[in-house]
């Protein structure tokens, strides 16, 4: 599937959310994005992030650590793989403000180093 797929038939407030983000992540590092089956992947180096749903009103977005990082108050859920030490981060913004200085440092962990341990 192509980016323009998932992009289609969506609100102009969750594209400008979904173009406000990007921009923000492309602030900290070069990426490039990759329309994959049911998500689109958010990749550098390695791949950083996935964007698994855009809603009316929302993107929702999954970070991939190597811990949780339970100390937070932007992640909505964080849930171990079976069997993995991956654990998905999970990020709902409604709003541009929801990209703030805890998310950013986030964005950040996740681009220099997946598998960074604090």
């Amino acid at each position: 599937m192509q980016l323009a797929g998932f992009l289609k038939g969506k609100t102009e407030y969750t594209l400008e959310l979904f173009r406000f983000f990007i921009e923000e992540f492309s602030k900290i590092g070069y990426i490039e994005l990759h329309p994959l089956k049911s998500m689109i992947a958010i990749e550098s180096n390695h791949k950083i992030a996935y964007i698994t749903q855009l809603g009316k009103n929302f993107i929702h977005v999954v970070f991939p650590f190597n811990q949780a990082f339970n100390d937070n108050f932007c992640f909505i859920k964080i849930a171990q793989v079976p069997g993995t030490n991956q654990y998905n981060h999970h990020l709902r913004i409604y709003f541009k403000k929801d990209i703030n200085i805890e998310v950013m440092s986030f964005m950040e962990m996740a681009m220099l180093n997946n598998n960074i341990t604090i």
